[in-house]
């Protein structure tokens, strides 16, 4: 990355960072997309277990991994204050950290998994389909989530173009073995949606060795020397990656989590519903890798601006970003209107359940706007290392007036399960009015530090 001098050249900056994680997210996300679509394409029933399975882990791995996110902030920091020699030993202690988080998963999923399905009002076979769903997927936790440290690496450098062909090599990886796992083809086992979790797996364990191939052997990123040497487990730097990335963890956590919970809660309505529930979640999630792909090069830049101490441009990017998020936004959601009925026919060809996914997408396009503004400011904070107040934020805005209302809108209103989802949408609201008020008050106080600096 370099310093810039003018909006434009931020905007040409903030762009060449931002389209290859756009590309990389939606590569990424397009994983589970298939799954759920091709699982669909397979049986109803499986569209309905991964989707359970899916909402399940969803959070889990979202918020967690959300603590490695931490990385980039860090990395990003040292780097913009010339203190690459502290880059190595930051990111292998990400790595152990990552091992531990992803042990700590797989000891806690095995406890928990079928308690939390037998406590759900599920069909024997969509239930059957969950549970086989998360232990195939499992196999691929411990190497999905050190890739999560050595792409916040990579990205933190500005070198977001080879996290997006590492992610779109993976792709069409991910199909093939969906289609010969999901349909027992050429031999392979026809394991139905359980086989999209295998094949997950699988590419979580072919990327993340890539990735740390490169990382090894190819410039800039062996010049940092990340696999050069063997480094102590230091308590005292997870406690640094923990103090940032904790927050962050939990913010994303208690966002992705509401929808967790609602599909659960959704549980009671029969198989179509919640089909057609997860099949227009899926493309909502779709449609958020933009806003989210703006918040993690927002990330990147205002952390490297901040390191160097240049809080003015740190603002100017602030901003940037946001304004690129909500013309999009409008974009996306004019689409999604006229298309709605097309998009539910990607994932099923059962009528019916077309009919309920059109319907919720509807409901789906006010989610946009929100996301177009919270998601940014999220990313922005990050890059201000500000994280402990916005997961609060997050905590009242999801959990104390989203899912509450839509819990009353669904139970006793004619609203029925769209009343979960208007539900949502106001805690969207909520959250992204908080984060704004927040990123204001932020922004002014490193004013006033720049002013006082300069004073002394």
């Amino acid at each position: 990355m370099n310093q810039t001098f003018s909006k434009k050249a931020k905007l040409q900056q903030l762009l060449f960072i931002l389209i290859p994680i756009l590309i990389t997210q939606l590569a990424m996300f397009s994983m589970s997309f298939f799954d759920t679509m091709m699982s669909g394409h397979y049986r109803s029933k499986d569209l309905a277990g991964v989707a359970i399975g899916s909402s399940i882990w969803l959070p889990v791995y979202t918020g967690l991994s959300g603590i490695l996110l931490s990385i980039t902030p860090i990395v990003a920091q040292l780097i913009g204050s010339k203190k690459r020699s502290e880059v190595a030993y930051s990111v292998i202690q990400g790595v152990y950290l990552a091992v531990i988080m992803a042990v700590i998963v797989l000891i806690a999923g095995a406890y928990t998994l079928n308690p939390l399905l037998n406590g759900m009002s599920l069909e024997p076979e969509v239930q059957q389909t969950a549970h086989d769903f998360l232990v195939a997927l499992s196999f691929g936790i411990i190497p999905l989530f050190i890739y999560n440290v050595i792409r916040s690496f990579i990205d933190a450098l500005g070198k977001t173009r080879v996290s997006m062909i590492i992610t779109l090599l993976a792709l069409p990886i991910n199909i093939v073995f969906n289609y010969l796992l999901i349909f027992g083809k050429f031999g392979f086992p026809e394991l139905g949606g359980v086989g999209s979790g295998y094949a997950t797996a699988i590419t979580y364990w072919l990327i993340t060795a890539y990735s740390i191939y490169v990382v090894h052997k190819h410039s800039p990123f062996s010049a940092f020397g990340i696999f050069h040497r063997f480094y102590a487990i230091s308590l005292a730097k997870w406690k640094e990656i923990l103090l940032i990335g904790v927050p962050i963890g939990l913010s994303i956590f208690f966002e992705t989590s509401i929808f967790a919970a609602v599909t659960l809660f959704m549980s009671h309505f029969n198989t179509a519903t919640i089909a057609a529930h997860q099949a227009a979640l899926n493309f909502a999630s779709l449609l958020y890798m933009v806003p989210l792909s703006i918040s993690m090069a927002l990330t990147i830049v205002v952390g490297f601006e901040i390191g160097a101490k240049r809080f003015k441009d740190a603002k100017a990017y602030s901003w940037i970003g946001v304004s690129i998020a909500v013309l999009l936004a409008f974009i996306c959601g004019f689409i999604l209107f006229m298309l709605r009925t097309e998009v539910a026919g990607i994932y099923t060809k059962d009528q019916e359940v077309i009919n309920l996914t059109a319907q919720f997408l509807l409901y789906a396009i006010f989610f946009q706007l929100s996301d177009a503004i919270q998601a940014p400011i999220q990313g922005a904070l990050r890059g201000y290392k500000d994280v402990n107040v916005t997961f609060v934020m997050s905590l009242i805005s999801y959990w104390v007036i989203g899912l509450p209302f839509g819990y009353y809108l669904a139970n006793n209103t004619s609203w029925g399960a769209f009343g979960y989802w208007i539900g949502l949408i106001t805690g969207l609201a909520a959250g992204a009015i908080c984060l704004l008020g927040r990123l204001i008050y932020i922004q002014k106080k490193y004013a006033r530090t720049k002013s006082a600096l300069a004073i002394k």
